[in-house]
């Protein structure tokens, strides 16, 4: 079993798939998840033990083709990302310790940024962080997520709970344009909003001075400057800024515990991108 789609309930494995593609692929048969296949752990397995990748490459290669047909393009543009089997666990999200590479084009690029995420999982960076949470640092079993790339207008991460006080009824939503990763990587002051669960009015809204963002380029992605007239602009409208807090009071109700949301919006559509436990509470 080399490659699983999102949505097929053997996708919820999280030996096959990893902990962010079983949640993943659990969630979106209820929400809008963006399309995307997972090389499985059996794929990696198949990999490290193998004298020459031929047959893995045309699997993978063939899959990619599939999503094609399914978003109606030739070569579509994918993000490709990895996906432990202990990540996103409750005690450890991994967050920001194995490659994501967006934007990725064709079939070859995409092998290769398999390939890349497949080595990723033994840098010193990932293998210290095992270490820290005291996970195994041998046997160590990765999945790689092959997803259409959603061309975000904005793109939002949303907390069910307010992870800087610890509030419980309190959703914290950061917001800036363009690609996530100007909010994940902190290159961004992004706006940010915080709603009381129980009746989802706005307890405060700051609006940053959203400087720079990411956006997609032929090489994957660039960090470009936000045109003047949109910096102190909010990125969100009050109505998204509720979409997205009911995205993720909803996911919370279903996950069993509070969760760290990556969502984005394009023409107007809510995505849903990742949920993962807030290890930090």
């Amino acid at each position: 079993m080399h490659s699983l789609w999102l949505g097929d309930p053997r996708a919820c494995d999280v030996a096959l798939v990893g902990g962010k593609v079983a949640n993943l692929s659990r969630l979106a048969a209820w929400h809008c998840v963006p399309p995307g296949f997972c090389v499985t752990t059996a794929a990696y397995d198949a990999a490290v033990g193998a004298l020459h990748a031929s047959p893995l490459h045309a699997e993978i290669g063939l899959a990619y083709r599939e999503l094609g047909e399914h978003t109606g393009s030739s070569d579509p543009s994918v993000a490709v990302r990895s996906s432990a089997v202990d990540e996103d666990s409750g005690g450890a999200s991994f967050a920001g310790q194995h490659e994501t590479y967006l934007n990725v084009v064709g079939e070859e690029a995409v092998i290769a940024a398999v390939e890349r995420c497949w080595a990723s999982a033994h840098s010193e960076r990932a293998l210290a962080y095992r270490a820290q949470q005291g996970l195994a640092r041998e046997r160590v079993r990765i999945a790689v997520l092959v997803q259409q790339l959603v061309a975000s207008d904005v793109s939002a991460v949303v907390f069910s709970a307010n992870p800087v006080t610890g509030n419980k009824d309190e959703i914290l939503i950061n917001a800036s344009w363009g690609l996530g990763e100007s909010i994940v990587g902190g290159t961004v002051t992004p706006d940010t909003f915080v709603l009381r669960k129980s009746d989802s009015s706005i307890l405060d809204r700051q609006i940053g001075d959203k400087q720079r963002m990411t956006i997609a380029s032929p090489q994957g992605t660039r960090e470009v400057d936000v045109p003047r007239i949109m910096r102190a602009q909010p990125s969100l409208t009050a109505a998204q800024v509720l979409a997205a807090a009911s995205l993720a009071a909803a996911l919370e109700a279903e996950m069993g515990y509070a969760v760290d949301v990556e969502c984005a919006f394009a023409q107007g559509q809510l995505y849903l991108l990742q949920c993962r436990p807030i290890t930090t509470l």
